[in-house]
């Protein structure tokens, strides 16, 4: 067996022992069945199924307080790491549908994770009940500042000329930038190897930085501060609209290449939350989401608000498990 898929079968079995346990979890007492009184002077759990200081926690920790003004109790933001986000929304989708457990999504990882049966994941699709998108951050392709590439065009060109000749970078198999560059071959047929970077980030720009890769793939966020320091050239950007913070760069789109590749980072909960208590929590995310200060401490941060009501973040979701799962084959098979 390869190390691989040893380390998802641990997974696996990790995240079944969590799914049995949430399943044997007491109805919640207080805040009642039909949501009248909710949640009362009972505290909220917020899942986040990553490690303190990344962007999903940052967000979840900027937004919690509001909510507490909002709701009239304590949200209490938890941070559960570990297989690419799967123990968390594990831990997630196993609680009582009953208000008091939500928590951070983002994607690719909550749209993957059940899409692949060798992570052997305890939920799907239909075990999230969407509440509302926070960010969106779209994912680039850049090159160094003296790169032969000088727009998008003659990266797209060069790589369709020798394919699989021009690396790229990726934090990872299965992350936004693997399904990134599997969509920029899908649409342009330009091939570009991933080069994948397991210890994250920063990992990823030494690598670039150092011209051992000549293609960085990454997000809007994580880019802004090379491209001040004149380190880095964005050469487009995968979204349907141009990021607020590279205003110059034209989207893939406006470049001809009908490619769209973001992460949408926002909140949900248990399927199956009683309706008065899914609107109490939609109303106070999206007052806390467009809260000014909440907002201006996220542009400081290089993370654009987008917010979405829970249908158009569900209608998102939706349309990312099409996009994601056509393109599963080809990005499982390139990670064997």
């Amino acid at each position: 067996m390869s190390h691989k898929y040893t380390r998802l079968a641990v997974t696996a079995a990790v995240v079944t022992s969590l799914a049995l346990a949430g399943c044997g979890r007491p109805t919640s007492e207080g805040g009642g069945g039909g949501g009248g009184d909710f949640p009362g002077d009972k505290p909220i759990e917020l899942i986040v199924a990553f490690a303190p200081g990344g962007a999903v926690d940052t967000a979840a920790r900027l937004v919690a307080p509001e909510l507490e003004k909002d709701l009239g109790t304590n949200v209490e933001v938890v941070n559960r790491p570990g297989a690419g986000g799967q123990i968390g929304y594990t831990e997630l989708t196993s609680a009582n549908p009953d208000g008091y457990t939500i928590g951070a999504t983002g994607s690719p990882s909550v749209v993957v994770s059940p899409l692949d049966p060798a992570r052997g994941a305890q939920y799907t699709r239909a075990s999230f009940q969407p509440l509302g998108m926070q960010v969106v951050d779209p994912a680039v392709v850049e090159v160094a500042p003296d790169s032969p590439y000088t727009d998008l065009k003659a990266l797209i060109d060069a790589a369709n000329a020798a394919p699989g000749t021009i690396t790229a970078t990726t934090i990872g198999i299965q992350t936004g930038e693997h399904f990134a560059l599997a969509q920029i071959k899908q649409v342009t047929g330009a091939d570009l190897a991933p080069v994948h970077f397991s210890e994250g980030q920063s990992q990823a720009v030494a690598a670039f930085l150092g011209n051992h890769v000549p293609v960085y793939v990454g997000s809007a966020s994580d880019v802004i501060d090379l491209v001040k320091q004149n380190k880095i050239r964005v050469l487009g950007v995968m979204d349907s609209q141009r990021s607020k913070f590279l205003p110059d760069v034209p989207t893939f789109q406006e470049s001809g290449y009908d490619v769209v590749s973001t992460t949408a980072r926002g909140y949900s909960a248990p399927a199956g939350l009683p309706e008065p208590v899914a609107e109490k929590l939609q109303s106070a995310l999206k007052s806390a989401i467009e809260n000014e200060e909440v907002q201006t401490k996220m542009t400081d941060l290089g993370l654009e608000t987008r917010y979405l009501d829970s249908q158009q973040y569900e209608q998102l979701w939706t349309e990312q498990e099409t996009t994601y799962k056509d393109l599963m084959p080809a990005v499982t098979q390139e990670g064997n």
